[in-house]
Parts: structure tokens; C-alpha cells; sequence
């Protein structure tokens, strides 16, 4: 009994600590499944994409302005905001959807929440998004790449991704190292938003994933130590 009450307690602390720490103007990572949530509660949610103009122009959340701190316009876009209503701020990672949801705190704003992931975890969870262009590579291209090779190591990202890059340097040493017996697939979110959202498993960016006769032997999300599992992988398979 006094284990029950205990936890109801802290329960009703964490949510007491959470709306006061809203009320005051604060931010929140939210996973997106939450954060879809609350944009389909909200009759017109005040979507942000703080990526640039260029990111933006090729693919983005459905309904979004695009913005952040380095806009031009950036005060008539905050202005056009209503701080007592939700914002939801995406990009790449949670750099630029960082510094922007901290600002519009100090401004006021009630509630901000930012999405974890960015607009990989959307996209790549298969939520619906705009795009003008179409896919380099299909859902079903992609299958008969795996069912075409033994082993496929498939790196899913985007040119505007910091880390992405550095995964391209590991790959060249990868591809090297063992040339025809690993088939390479890069997916780049510029390239080939429609397959990156038919899989619905990427999270963040980059993910990779490597296949052995069309099975997945492992998935990272983020780079981690990428060269190092896939020869153990390898050497055990």
C-alpha cells in the first residue's frame, strides 16, 4: 500500500514538475509518436522546420514554415506565432531546433517541444510529408538489391547531416577492405525520401543497417563504431 501511494506520488510530482516547468517557458524532446500527437490535437499546429531554405524546398512536414535564428525575417516569423498555443520545432538533429525552442522560451512561449530525431524520425517513421521530387531508388529496387547479394551494408542519411560525412570516409575504407563480398547502398534523404519513409525503421540520421541474405545482422542508429562491427560481423557470419 505505502509502495502505491509512494509512486502515485512521484507521478503526480513529475507531472506538477512538468507543467510548471511549462508555464515558465520551456522545451521538451519528445519521441514521434507524441509529437505527432499533439500537432493532430491542435486545429492549426505551429509547425516549424528550422532547417535552411534549401533543406526545406526539397522536403518537409506537411503544414511547417521554415525558419531559425540566422532567417532575415526571423522577428515577423516569431511575431506571427501565438506564445500561449504549442510550437513544434524539427531539422536534421537538434542543433538549430535547439537554439531556436530556447529562444522562443526566454520569449514567453508556453510550450515548445522539439522532435527527437528531426525530420529522419518523421519521415523515416512514415508520417506524412512533401516532397518535390521523386525517389531515386524504390521500395522494390531496394528489396532486390538484398535478395541480389549475399551481404549489403545500406547507410541512410543526408548531405546536410554533419555526421553522415563522416561516415562516407569509414565506407570507402569498408568498401576496400572487402570489395565484391559487401554490397554498399547509400540513401540520402535529398535523393530518396520515399524509400527512407517505406521502410519506416529509420529514427536518426545516418542509420545503417547490414544485411546477410536479405536479414538484418545488425541496425545502428548514429555511427557509433561502425568499421569494427561490421568486420565482426562479417567474421562471424
Amino acid at each position: 500500500m505505502k509502495n502505491k501511494i509512494l509512486k502515485n506520488g512521484i507521478i503526480t510530482f513529475m507531472l506538477l514538475f512538468t507543467i510548471a516547468g511549462f508555464s515558465q517557458g520551456n522545451s521538451a524532446n519528445i519521441l514521434l509518436d507524441a509529437f505527432y500527437s499533439k500537432i493532430k490535437s491542435q486545429k492549426n499546429p505551429q509547425i516549424i522546420d528550422a532547417r535552411g531554405s534549401d533543406e526545406f524546398a526539397l522536403n518537409h512536414i506537411e503544414g511547417a514554415v521554415n525558419f531559425n535564428l540566422k532567417s532575415e525575417d526571423y522577428e515577423k516569423h516569431v511575431a506571427a506565432l501565438n506564445p500561449s498555443q504549442p510550437v513544434f520545432i524539427y531539422s536534421i538533429a537538434a542543433y538549430r531546433s535547439g537554439l531556436l525552442s530556447t529562444d522562443l522560451a526566454k520569449r514567453g512561449f508556453n510550450e515548445v517541444y522539439i522532435l527527437e530525431g528531426g525530420i529522419a524520425s518523421w519521415i523515416g517513421g512514415g508520417k506524412p510529408f512533401y516532397s518535390n521530387l521523386k525517389s531515386k531508388l524504390s521500395i522494390a529496387e531496394y528489396k532486390k538489391i538484398l535478395a541480389d547479394n549475399q551481404y549489403v551494408l545500406v547507410d541512410i542519411g543526408s548531405k546536410y547531416c554533419a555526421t553522415c560525412k563522416t561516415v562516407k570516409t569509414i565506407l570507402e575504407d569498408i568498401r576496400s577492405q572487402y570489395g565484391k563480398k559487401l554490397k554498399i547502398i547509400e540513401i540520402e534523404l535529398e535523393e530518396s525520401p520515399q524509400v527512407i519513409a517505406d521502410l519506416k525503421t529509420v529514427k536518426v540520421f545516418p542509420t545503417l543497417i547490414l544485411y546477410q541474405n536479405g536479414k538484418i545482422i545488425f541496425k545502428k542508429d548514429g555511427l557509433g563504431n561502425l568499421k569494427s562491427d561490421v568486420d565482426v560481423a562479417l567474421a562471424q557470419n
